[in-house]
């Protein structure tokens, strides 16, 4: 086992905490090597309210990945969701001096700082700074501006925005677990990683990841992020509604919801009854299966309507943004019964749901691919590319140092006079260059510490 290879997902979710350690095989696959589960008793709609129960979970679901896999865990990427995250769209410019040297990532870095250094409302801070589309002097619409030559580089950015103190507290419970958190992103963005395609992406597509205490919105088109959105209902309302009209415990609501729970009422006879247990030997309730899906249907009928309010708002209507590809839903939520044909009833487009067999090896446990886990198999799959991309980065660097240089006497004689400042100049350059994440992390990483 390569341990270098190895990367680790933590999915902290309001109704589960999941672990899962993986790498790839040399088909590009996941094998997963060891997964853990623990029930989330400290989070509540995306947000950590109990640090220390928070931290128990952790460590359980970590312990018990760490027994699948035999491997030590030390290091995991973290998703952040929950109801304060919001997005905002941004344009920036820089200028350039020398307009005949070429745009390099130097020049999309220095410009990505410059949007990390808005001011924000008090008590938050950008998570992600997303470029659309670029514009170099007149030349507008451009994906990919390296290699162009402008005295002005200007961009379009998709802006993801969180409180500090709700980031902080989930660094802290990661930290008090005894690991180290490298990683951080969004968990739509993670979860699109694991269950869209890119012909999704480019064609316009919706994911709608309905959690346990959080519906999260991704929209992308021309394979660009396009819209984010946090919806403060998830599946633990519809059992909270179940509890309520049904006069039952929260456990009792959650089987009836798995077991018989659909969103469709019509399709339910009222002659079908449901009995439960009752409480210290008193009458077992009944309850038919259609008041049952009376009642997930009011709240299902909600969620879903306010999460077409934000595909309305990005202007998924208009001709130009049309979701050619509709709707993908993923999560535990999605697994209700009639759900993707309610969706389809409501919006008026292509829905389907989301699984994670695609990115899985073959020979992988089939519950994994469930929608459940597709925030924590995205998670995963950022570790394991942040990873790539920093070996790349290291041996990129190794082979231009190490690459033999041959010249004639005359270019020898005049590198000789420029090569003192050709040096600085690179040497700027490798100060200079970071990545959006590293950038976001470290400031992340020196503000928790600083304030603990």
């Amino acid at each position: 086992m390569d341990t270098n290879k190895i990367a680790v997902g933590l999915d902290i979710g309001t109704t589960k905490i999941v672990a899962i350690v993986g790498q790839k095989n040399e088909h590009g696959k996941l094998e997963i090597l060891g997964m853990g589960r623990s029930k989330s008793l400290g989070v509540h709609r995306g947000v950590v309210n109990n640090i220390t129960q928070t931290i128990e979970s952790i460590k359980k679901a970590v312990s018990e990945a760490e027994k699948a896999a035999n491997y030590k865990i030390t290091d995991v990427t973290v998703g952040i969701a929950g109801q304060h995250i919001r997005s905002l769209q941004h344009s920036d410019y820089i200028s350039r001096s020398n307009f005949e040297d070429v745009i390099d990532d130097v020049d999309i870095d220095k410009l990505k700082d410059q949007v990390h250094k808005l001011v924000m409302l008090p008590g938050e801070e950008i998570i992600h700074v997303l470029p659309q589309e670029y514009k170099v002097d007149s030349q507008s619409e451009i994906i990919e501006p390296r290699g162009f030559h402008g005295s002005r580089l200007e961009a379009n950015f998709h802006v993801v925005v969180g409180q500090i103190s709700l980031m902080r507290n989930i660094a802290r419970c990661v930290k008090e677990a005894g690991l180290n958190l490298i990683g951080i992103t969004l968990e739509p963005l993670a979860s699109s990683d694991a269950v869209l395609s890119q012909e999704e992406k480019e064609a316009g597509v919706a994911l709608i990841d309905v959690g346990g205490g959080t519906t999260d919105i991704a929209v992308f088109k021309d394979n660009i992020i396009r819209h984010t959105a946090v919806i403060p209902f998830g599946g633990n309302v519809i059992t909270d509604d179940i509890k309520t009209g049904c006069s039952i415990i929260e456990r009792q609501a959650e089987i009836l919801k798995v077991k018989y729970g659909s969103a469709w009422p019509s399709e339910n006879k009222e002659i079908e009854v449901i009995s439960i247990p009752g409480l210290h030997g008193r009458e077992p309730k009944e309850i038919t299966v259609k008041k049952l899906s009376q009642i997930i249907h009011a709240r299902v009928e909600e969620i879903i309507s306010l999460s077409y309010l934000e595909l309305r708002n990005y202007g998924c209507e208009e001709q130009k943004k049309k979701l050619i590809a509709g709707i993908v839903m993923t999560g535990g939520g999605s697994k209700l019964k009639h759900l993707r044909q309610l969706t389809e009833y409501t919006t008026g487009m292509d829905v389907r749901i989301g699984y994670c067999n695609e990115h899985l090896a073959s020979g992988q446990p089939k519950e994994l691919a469930s929608p459940e886990y597709a925030t924590a198999i995205g998670l995963l799959m950022t570790g394991l590319n942040n990873l790539e991309n920093y070996k790349n980065k290291f041996n990129s660097t190794q082979e231009k140092e190490t690459q033999p240089k041959v010249e004639t006497k005359k270019e020898s004689v005049e590198t000789e006079k420029k090569i003192k400042e050709i040096s600085q100049k690179e040497e700027k350059k490798k100060e200079k260059k970071k990545s959006i994440f590293s950038t976001f992390q470290e400031k992340f990483i020196k503000y928790i510490n600083d304030t603990e």
